[in-house]
C-alpha cells in the first residue's frame, strides 16, 4: 500500500497533466472557434455573447389608487407611503 507522501506526489502529478491537457485541449478548440466565425463572419451578437442593443420601451404609469380629498394629491399605492396618507388607506382609496 501507496504511503500518504507517496499519494500526495502521485496526485501533484496528475494535477499537473490534467491542467496539460485541459490547456491543450481549449487551445485546439479556440482555434476551432475562431475558424468556424472567421469562416461564416459571425459576430458576437450573432451567438449570443453580445448585449443586445437596442432601446427600451417606454415605461408605463400606474393609476392612482388613493386622493386625499383635501389638496387633491394621489398616491399609487407603490413606493413610501406620503404623509397624509395616515394609517388607515380606506378612507383615501379612490372608487
Amino acid at each position: 500500500m501507496a504511503t500518504y507522501k507517496e499519494l500526495l506526489a502521485q496526485k501533484a502529478k496528475l494535477d499537473e497533466q490534467l491542467e496539460t491537457a485541459r490547456q491543450k485541449e481549449l487551445n485546439e478548440v479556440t482555434e476551432r472557434v475562431r475558424q468556424i466565425v472567421q469562416e461564416y463572419g459571425l459576430t458576437a451578437e450573432d451567438i449570443g455573447l453580445a448585449p443586445k442593443r437596442g432601446k427600451r420601451g417606454p415605461k408605463s404609469t400606474v393609476a392612482p389608487k388613493y386622493r386625499d380629498p383635501k389638496t387633491g394629491a394621489t398616491w399609487s399605492g407603490r413606493g413610501r407611503a406620503p404623509a397624509w396618507i395616515g394609517k388607515n388607506r380606506d378612507k383615501f382609496l379612490i372608487a
